[in-house]
Formats: structure tokens, C-alpha cells, sequence
């Protein structure tokens, strides 16, 4: 599947420690390491079937350094702050941004952001780092404001949950296509984040796009 995602024309791939083994399978399986943009996150784990958050400078720079051995590489494209819902505790009360953002001063990091949860987290989320993730879909629009502002300061913008996590039809208004051209069409959108589940889920993904960026 990482094959056939370059021959696509993929070449971002979304991970977390929080995803189980997902960094250390990548790790294992990517070749030409230079035609990736690899996305990781800290913050967030997940053991023995539970999250848990720690958001600590101690652990954050652990979170680095595993996923960049899990990875097999000597740095990251990009790092976000996998939020537990507090955006604002997380940025005004915590170590997290200003560890990765040093990390990134280092070399280990190429851009630094974060993976919010409310708008007002989003908004400063865009001030203080080089990106965001945020939530954007016809049901769920109030991060339209961040969008707006994090191209207004020339900062990237990463949809998740552009297809409502799995829970759109495959056809009609709410169908796959119609939200991939809804999460693509603001200002500023840098990429959309979609899972997918088989080669042949991964090509009508793809063809959706194609379509919907015609």
C-alpha cells in the first residue's frame, strides 16, 4: 500500500505513538526516506487498551527521540501536540510546545504544531507554532475560523476527520467526494488526512480527490 500510495502521488503519512505499532511498521517499511513528509505526534499514549496523556518536557523529548527510532530516521517532518481536549492548559500551562520547539531549533524537528480540539486552542495554536490540525467537514465547520487565520499568517493547515471518521454514504450530499471538496476548497488547506482500510479503498480515495480537485 505504501507503494501504491506513492505511485498515487501520497507522499504524507499521518502517525502517532498513540496508533499502536503504526510507527514501528512504517519504520520497518519505508525506502527512500526523502519522499516522505512524515507526520508523528507526542502527547498522547496507548496501553493495554487505554489512553493517557503527558504532556511533561521529560516526556516529550522521550516521545521524540523513540518515534525517530521507531521511524528510522534522524528527523521529523512535522510533530504535533496530540491534544486530550484542554488546548489552552496544554499550551499555556505546559512544557509541550516550547520542548518541541527547541527540538526543532536542534534539527530533530522540521515543523512543529498541533492537533486541536476547540477553536479558541486552534487560534493560538496557529499564533505560537507552524501548523494545525483541526476538524473540518459539512457537520462539524467551526475550526473554518482557524483555516481563515492560519492562511492569513501563512501557517499549514492539516483537515482531520474530513469524512466524519468513516461516517459518510457513498453517494449523495454527505458522500465522500462532496466532503473531500469541502475539506479541500478553503484557503490555506495544506493536505486532508484520510485513513484507509485496502488497496482498493486507497485508489477510490485517490479518484475522489482527482474529481474533487478538477
Amino acid at each position: 500500500m505504501l507503494d501504491q500510495a506513492r505511485s498515487l502521488g501520497i507522499n504524507l503519512l499521518d502517525t502517532a505513538p498513540a496508533y499502536g505499532s503504526s510507527e514501528q511498521r512504517l519504520g520497518r517499511l519505508l525506502t527512500d526516506r526523502q519522499d516522505w513528509v512524515i507526520c508523528t505526534k507526542v502527547g498522547e499514549e496507548f496501553l493495554n487498551g487505554k489512553s493517557y496523556y503527558d504532556f511533561s518536557e521529560t516526556h516529550v523529548r522521550h516521545s521524540v527521540e523513540r518515534s525517530l527510532r521507531n521511524l528510522n530516521t534522524d528527523y521529523l517532518d512535522i510533530v504535533l501536540v496530540h491534544s486530550d481536549g484542554n488546548d489552552m492548559h496544554i499550551i499555556e500551562s505546559t512544557a509541550c510546545l516550547p520542548t518541541l520547539m527547541d527540538l526543532k531549533e536542534k534539527g530533530l524537528i522540521r515543523a512543529v504544531g498541533m492537533s486541536t480540539k476547540s477553536l479558541d486552542g486552534g487560534l493560538k495554536a496557529v499564533e505560537l507554532s507552524d501548523l494545525v490540525m483541526v476538524t473540518y467537514n459539512p457537520s462539524t465547520t467551526d475550526d473554518a475560523e482557524v483555516i481563515r487565520y492560519a492562511n492569513s499568517l501563512n501557517k499549514g493547515v492539516l483537515i482531520k476527520k474530513a469524512l466524519n471518521s468513516g461516517h459518510v454514504a457513498t453517494a449523495g450530499e454527505n458522500s465522500i467526494e462532496n466532503n473531500l471538496i469541502f475539506a479541500l476548497t478553503p484557503a490555506g488547506v495544506s493536505s486532508v488526512i484520510v485513513g484507509t482500510i485496502s488497496p482498493e479503498h486507497l485508489r477510490e480515495n485517490v479518484e475522489s480527490v482527482v474529481r474533487a480537485l478538477a
